[in-house]
């Protein structure tokens, strides 16, 4: 922008040494001298200053040479902060596709509206790799750069863009765009690419939510009813939307995770009693079988069974713990 900005500084500047020397030297008024400075310099020239006299002519050479100069540079200046704007965009675009290609585990954000921007808020509040997708360059500002959040600019339910996203290699996908239709379109896209991903996708009516159910949507989320439940909640148990809410505000480290038991892993065949995680800041607060038994709470004598579905209670590290103990396996 300063270089920009020496362009008609440097214009000016020559006018008004024009205007000088004109008046100077030929004796004309301001006005005159000002208005042969501007025909030269812009190489209208259709009238010559009088008197003519040798050293206006010499005045003349060099202040056409001098014009021509600046007239060269502000273009060559022009041109190379329009290149170089161009090629930073590209630059950071090259950069920024490395780096969502070597994302993996990561969380797919579709629409950056009120609720994207909170969803990305609180994802970046817990360490978590996402990438945001929406139409609107304009939304991709300076809270992007200073987070050093992904993001993409195009439609999501095209297949071209959420392959780019790395939709395959995410741990989840989340649609809040504006619309029950463009939310749909997601849903269906990103299921067709990827049948095991998790999609999470929001909805104004039921009705819409049934049809994303049907189109693979993991879960549908009405903000308005949801916001209702929440309430009601708060009315009937005030003190745990409270500690809720105090928590989240202190920075209080808890997670609640769905995990799956893998059949290869040391815990199978383990009762809960017996499966260490307690000692690892880890509390079950329920076990879906895959047969569809489920158990809220588990009892302690409960043992743990390949494919069992364990929703546990703790801290970042605890549930860190416990997905190495689903890893380790068993001899």
């Amino acid at each position: 922008m300063r270089r920009l900005l020496q362009i008609p500084l440097l214009i000016l500047c020559m006018l008004l040494v024009g205007a000088l020397g004109f008046h100077l030297l030929t004796g004309m008024s301001m006005l005159d001298s000002l208005y042969h400075a501007v025909i030269l310099l812009t190489t209208v020239g259709y009238e010559t200053p009088q008197p003519l006299h040798n050293s206006v002519k010499i005045f003349v050479m060099f202040y056409l040479a001098g014009g021509l100069g600046v007239f060269s540079f502000s273009l060559f200046t022009f041109g190379q902060i329009l290149v170089n704007s161009n090629l930073q965009q590209y630059m950071e675009r090259r950069r920024m596709d490395s780096k969502i290609d070597k994302l993996s585990n990561h969380f797919i954000v579709c629409g950056f509206g009120r609720m994207g921007a909170t969803l990305c808020e609180y994802l970046h509040s817990r360490h978590q790799p996402f990438v945001v997708i929406d139409q609107n360059p304009t939304l991709f500002g300076d809270e992007f750069r200073e987070h050093h959040w992904n993001y993409l600019c195009g439609d999501a339910s095209h297949d071209e863009v959420l392959k780019r996203a790395g939709v395959c290699r995410a741990r989840g996908l989340t649609t809040v765009l504006p619309t029950d239709a463009d939310n749909l379109y997601v849903v269906l896209s990103a299921r067709l690419l990827c049948p095991t991903l998790q999609i999470v996708a929001r909805a104004s009516d039921d009705r819409a939510a049934q049809k994303m159910m049907q189109a693979g949507a993991t879960r549908v989320m009405n903000p308005f009813s949801s916001g209702a439940i929440r309430m009601a909640r708060y009315m009937l148990s005030p003190s745990i939307e409270n500690f809720v809410e105090v928590a989240e505000a202190e920075g209080v480290d808890w997670e609640i995770a769905d995990v799956q038991v893998p059949e290869s892993s040391v815990l199978v065949g383990r009762k809960i009693s017996e499966s260490g995680l307690r000692d690892a800041g880890i509390m079950l607060l329920g076990v879906c079988r895959a047969s569809g038994a489920k158990f809220f709470p588990p009892p302690s004598y409960l043992a743990i069974e390949p494919g069992d579905k364990l929703f546990a209670f703790g801290n970042s590290e605890g549930v860190a713990a416990l997905t190495a103990l689903l890893e380790a396996r068993s001899n």
